[in-house]
């Protein structure tokens, strides 16, 4: 199976396919656009249907539906995909494949096997490790030194079936969730155009996953963003670079929430919470083993801005303290 480097796949192909495209946010939204520019016939774009989002509560449109209406290519946005009515647009594509990025709805076997070569996934892991909804966090929280794409067979399982190519990427001790997924964006576009140039021996020659190397990433729930304090330096900087920017470290200083988007580990001790040091670089705040240097912030009902217009408009002193860990999440202008 071919194990590729990200800089490997930057490259124009010639040959062309009759897809049906499957996704939803802008992960997907790149790879739409990667198809379009090698030349594929993209005969139906899937896409989850218009949700209500930004303060208005507008509804308003996937950016995959946006990429798709931009070419003038045919859209069907249902709610599930269980019925033979819901599926019926499917079936009348007569594709030679399925490309699936994210798309959020579940495939049923009738809809996998619709394609003539099946459906690929393009999956944000090193697969079998983080399977599921949160791969780009998860990787991150756990200290992993590398992730990358997947581009996986289709099956019915979540995640479970054969991988025809592998993409690494380093994780960096700087890399965010919206960093690295930016990053994966890319890598995943240019690996899927890469797969279809020839996807008939790629399928012949497909990988099992190993059970052994099987991980769930979890989705991302706001509880888990509260910072405890009693936790390593280096732990929280990992949490604090994988909830960013969803759903958002989060603290309070003397009860106002804050935000924290940026931090780098230090040596100091202290208090758990305790700020232990304080300049324009950034505010030293004592963990339970070392500590960390907070550099950009958010408190409620303002912008993120670095440590020093922070303390411009915030004045702190050492031996004031950041806490507790039962934080209820607040919701603040990103």
């Amino acid at each position: 199976m071919p194990v590729l480097q990200a800089q490997d796949n930057k490259q124009a192909y010639a040959h062309t396919m009759k897809i049906i495209f499957a996704g939803t946010p802008e992960f997907a939204a790149q790879a739409l656009k990667q198809l379009i520019a090698a030349g594929h016939e993209i005969a139906l774009v899937l896409t989850q249907p218009d949700r209500p989002a930004g303060r208005g509560m507008k509804l308003t449109p996937s950016p995959v539906k946006v990429v798709a209406e931009q070419h003038g290519i045919a859209l069907w946005q249902p709610e599930k995909l269980r019925s033979a009515e819901q599926q019926a647009p499917v079936a009348a594509a007569n594709a030679d494949v399925m490309v699936v990025a994210a798309y959020g709805l579940i495939l049923p076997q009738v809809v996998l096997d619709m394609p003539r070569l099946g459906c690929l996934n393009i999956h944000a892991s090193l697969l079998p490790r983080w399977r599921g909804a949160a791969p780009i966090q998860r990787a991150i929280l756990a200290g992993d030194s590398e992730t990358g794409i997947t581009i996986m067979q289709m099956n019915a399982g979540l995640d479970t079936g054969d991988m025809l190519s592998i993409h690494k990427l380093p994780i960096t001790p700087s890399s965010t969730a919206a960093t690295l997924h930016d990053q994966l964006a890319e890598l995943g576009a240019h690996a899927i155009v890469a797969a279809l140039t020839d996807l008939p021996k790629l399928q012949a020659q497909r990988v099992p996953q190993e059970e052994s190397g099987v991980t769930y990433a979890e989705k991302l729930k706001k509880e888990e963003a509260t910072i405890d304090w009693q936790q390593s330096a280096a732990d929280l900087d990992r949490m604090i670079r994988a909830f960013n920017p969803f759903p958002s470290a989060q603290t309070v200083l003397e009860e106002t929430p804050i935000k924290i988007w940026r931090a780098q580990p230090t040596t100091g001790n202290g208090k758990p919470g305790e700020i232990i040091a304080i300049n324009r670089n950034g505010i030293t705040v004592a963990c339970g083993d070392n500590a960390l240097i907070l550099t950009e912030l958010q408190k409620a009902g303002s912008k993120r801005m670095d440590a020093a217009a922070f303390l411009a408009g915030n004045p702190l002193s050492i031996g004031s303290c950041f806490g507790p860990k039962s934080l209820k999440a607040v919701d603040t202008p990103n």
